[in-house]
């Protein structure tokens, strides 16, 4: 599956590189016209990143949220600074089906834990951001990639399985907003140690012959953000590369 993406910052639609906020691209389009035109071409899913609300949980952008998901004729996976479950059920209340958790799932387990016992795997992705290291080992970073952790990706993994973990989205931070490739050989790798996991790969993607590399190993979802935004091709040729991989 193709998964379209939109970060917003105070209702427009943006990107980071490399989730740095000081190094931002604004885009000239409105969330939902693009949404629509998302899901007009195909899509199935829209991604949301609420990156005033990562930043503070009180500029959590509610309205903007609750409209693409009635609107945008798709439905909403949604993250950005979730760390209480007042929170995570504000997202369920806007009509935001899956709730998007990336630090609060590496440095707060035992809350986690819980929202996935109480709200089951299907409501939960869990979006765990790596660095790989001189070793080769995929190390989780957390705020905004501000922090490193001293956890491996298998480390996180292996916590949440058990509890029916199902969805997981993949970031190889150094690709991400680069538009330099992506980084296969981690989503081939993942993909046949967890087969049981639905991987969101994420990062990097420039053309459509990464998403022949990435459907060649696997991996079952791809994050599209700037690729589609800076017209490097569109979603009708996206959807029809990855139907025909």
């Amino acid at each position: 599956m193709l998964i379209p993406a939109l970060d917003l910052i105070d209702g427009k639609v943006v990107r980071l590189y490399q989730g740095d906020f000081a190094q931002k691209t604004e885009f000239d389009l409105t969330p939902l016209g693009q949404a629509q035109l998302y899901a007009e071409a195909g899509a199935k899913w829209l991604h949301l990143v609420d990156l005033d609300g990562a930043k503070d949980p009180d500029r959590r952008q509610q309205t903007l949220l609750a409209k693409l998901a009635s609107e945008s004729g798709m439905r909403c996976q949604a993250g950005g600074g979730i760390r209480t479950t007042a929170d995570l059920e504000a997202l369920f209340e806007a009509g935001i089906e899956r709730a998007v958790i990336g630090s609060t799932a590496v440095n707060n387990p035992d809350k986690v834990t819980r929202w996935f016992q109480t709200y089951g795997p299907e409501k939960i992705v869990l979006a765990l951001d790596v660095n790989i290291d001189a070793d080769g080992n995929a190390m989780v970073a957390t705020h905004g990639w501000q922090e490193a952790s001293t956890h491996t990706l298998d480390d996180i993994l292996k916590r949440y399985l058990d509890l029916g973990c199902r969805h997981v989205l993949c970031t190889d931070i150094s690709k991400d907003g680069t538009m330099t490739g992506t980084n296969v050989e981690l989503y081939k790798r993942y993909k046949a140690l967890y087969p049981q996991v639905v991987w969101q790969a994420s990062g990097g993607v420039s053309c459509l012959d990464d998403l022949k590399d990435l459907k060649a190993v696997n991996c079952d979802s791809v994050i599209l953000g700037k690729s589609l935004l800076t017209g490097a091709f569109t979603m009708q040729e996206a959807l029809a590369c990855w139907q025909n991989a």
